[in-house]
């Protein structure tokens, strides 16, 4: 029996009924000499082993395990469909494939895709046959290139300091669409909160020409707007008064589901349904508004490891348990770092009222050349592109920690490109344009700071001015200031090897008393409007988590409540913007 792990439907917020998921036992080979296209493995019907996908090779839930550098591989699966299914169009969707890819059908190539994190696909009908069908993946990567974004995957043999297991190939859902030739192709929505409206382009395929677009918004299953518009062309837009207001927040994370419904003579011939939420973010006084109200940002590090998955989650409730742990404890939302992570955490996030920072994973890109923007910038508007409907994404962060490459420093013009770039696309949200070191243009100033003396860390926010990590290169102009890392002490109660920041504190009491002065700075500090802890839970070697890796808990219930209280404790810049 071929089970399907991650049978949930990977794009909540652009779903059909008529899909399949391809999850499951395919085979796969390892391509060590990088022969196999001479070789014609596109050809093959069969590969040497079985591995669980969506799982990485890499990962124990593969059911393979292979941690060694692995230059490509090849996966295999076979599948059927109906001559009712091939009357109109066929997709076959990957939501992430690392890194350069190549998708077979029947051994005939159906398309390339570059890059680890963000989603593709392809129209197969015309590769595809009534019956048994072939789908050959053939995917190659190298992390230690410097010509691509690989965020926190070992460069080494081994994982070691803040660098962990590499993922190869497939590790997000596949999945076959069965789709109407004339088609809702895509949509953005822009919520517009001051107005009780929703703005939105929808993008079709085919000829569209004497089709209508109904598009239906409902609350809690009650009407909540509806409006026919006249389609052709590649998109329709328009803007939808929404009969009921309700605004999204993390205290009530309300959600509107949409209906969009393409119909011709009054006969639907295709229908996707999505959600939105309604809010407002800007960053004015120095403070990130949420809905007009000042909201500091207390957030946490979320780096999207899992000890048996790597990059993917073994199941839907573990992305969903992590944004339970991290509320629990009193954060409001979290920095997804280093990685794109899976479309279900933006769901999750979007449902359990989670503010999350997007932030692509350019370690491993050497962007000390403007060739660096050549790579970069498709893939991040890639990124863009995926999850700009999400009501719980409240920021973009295109880079972290840009340091120096083989002794060259970053090109600032691929940091204000990117900026420019983002800000184009969407000016609604902040942007910042690498987190934690050398700020080119940005909308907010954040900085790093791992200092673990608590008289020390706090002289560091005394006076009138911020603290800058790196004066020497860096230049603060005004812009709101957040310190999005701090803490990361090491804390591992059994003892063994691992590390984290400084000292290690010599009790849980000595613990939760750092963490207590040091969140208690920050909130005190009238011109931070938000702070970032590393991290959530221990990843491999690093044991600097509020968690163990397997997400168990470290510490006893008393110093949890510290930590959750000191959390929640009111900022000096809320006091100042709510009179």
């Amino acid at each position: 029996m071929n089970i399907v792990p991650r049978p949930e439907h990977p794009r909540p917020r652009f779903y059909r009924a008529s899909w399949e998921n391809l999850n499951g036992l395919w085979e796969y080979a390892f391509d060590f000499s990088l022969s196999g296209r001479e070789k014609k493995w596109n050809e093959r019907t069969s590969l040497d082993g079985t591995i669980a996908v969506p799982f990485c090779p890499e990962s124990t839930l593969s059911g393979i395990g292979f941690t060694d550098f692995i230059p490509a591989v090849w996966l295999l699966r076979r599948f059927t469909v109906s001559a009712e299914q091939l009357a109109d169009a066929v997709l076959l969707h990957f939501g992430a494939v690392d890194y350069e890819t190549e998708v077979f059908i029947n051994g005939r190539l159906a398309g390339r895709h570059v890059g680890g994190y963000t989603p593709f696909s392809f129209d197969v009908t015309a590769l595809l046959r009534a019956g048994e069908n072939t789908v050959t993946v053939y995917a190659r990567d190298d992390v230690r290139s410097g010509a691509q974004p690989a965020g926190k995957q070992s460069v080494s043999l081994a994982s070691a300091g803040c660098y962990y297991t590499r993922t190869t190939g497939i590790w997000q859902t596949v999945w076959l669409e069965f789709v109407p030739r004339t088609r809702i192709a895509g949509l953005y929505v822009t919520p517009d909160a001051r107005n009780g409206k929703l703005d939105f382009t929808v993008f079709l395929c085919g000829d569209a020409d004497g089709c209508t677009l109904r598009v239906r918004a409902l609350s809690g299953g009650a009407p909540a707007g509806e409006m026919l518009l006249k389609a052709g062309g590649a998109a329709v837009s328009g803007s939808l008064a929404l009969e009921v207001v309700r605004l999204w927040s993390p205290e009530s994370p309300a959600l509107y589901d949409l209906e969009l419904t393409l119909e011709r003579s009054g006969a639907p011939l295709d229908r996707v349904e999505s959600y939105f939420g309604l809010r407002s973010v800007e960053m004015r006084d120095g403070c990130l508004f949420l809905n007009g109200e000042p909201l500091f940002q207390r957030l946490v590090l979320d780096q999207g490891f899992y000890p048996d998955g790597v990059y993917t989650a073994p199941n839907d409730e573990a992305i969903r348990q992590d944004i339970l742990l991290s509320k629990a404890l009193g954060f409001n939302g979290a920095r997804m770092h280093e990685k794109v992570f899976e479309e279900r955490y933006l769901y999750w996030a979007d449902r359990l009222g989670y503010l999350i920072w997007g932030e692509f994973p350019n370690w491993g890109l050497d962007i000390s050349d403007p060739s660096g923007l050549a790579v970069f910038l498709p893939q991040w508007a890639e990124a863009l592109r995926r999850d700009y409907g999400s009501p719980a994404l409240i920021g973009w962060c295109p880079f972290n920690e840009t340091w120096d490459y083989a002794g060259r420093r970053q090109d600032e013009r691929v940091l204000a490109e990117v900026y420019r770039y983002t800000k184009t696309f969407d000016p609604l949200r902040p942007c910042i344009d690498t987190s934690g070191l050398y700020h080119v243009v940005t909308d907010i100033f954040d900085v790093h700071d791992y200092e673990q003396e608590v008289g020390k860390f706090a002289s560091h926010y005394r006076g009138d001015g911020p603290y800058l990590t790196y004066p020497d290169r860096q230049t603060y102009r005004g812009e709101p200031y957040m310190v999005s890392e701090y803490g990361g002490a090491r804390w591992e109660p059994k003892g063994g090897p691992g590390w984290g920041y400084g000292s290690d504190p010599r009790s849980e009491d000595e613990f939760a008393a750092r963490y207590e002065a040091l969140t208690h700075t920050l909130l005190q500090t009238d011109y931070c409007c938000g702070f970032c802890y590393t991290q959530l839970y221990d990843i491999e070697q690093e044991r600097n988590g509020l968690y163990t890796y397997a997400r168990e808990r470290k510490f006893s219930q008393a110093v949890y409540d510290r930590i959750r209280k000191a959390n929640t404790e009111t900022a000096a810049i809320e006091k100042r913007l709510r009179r």
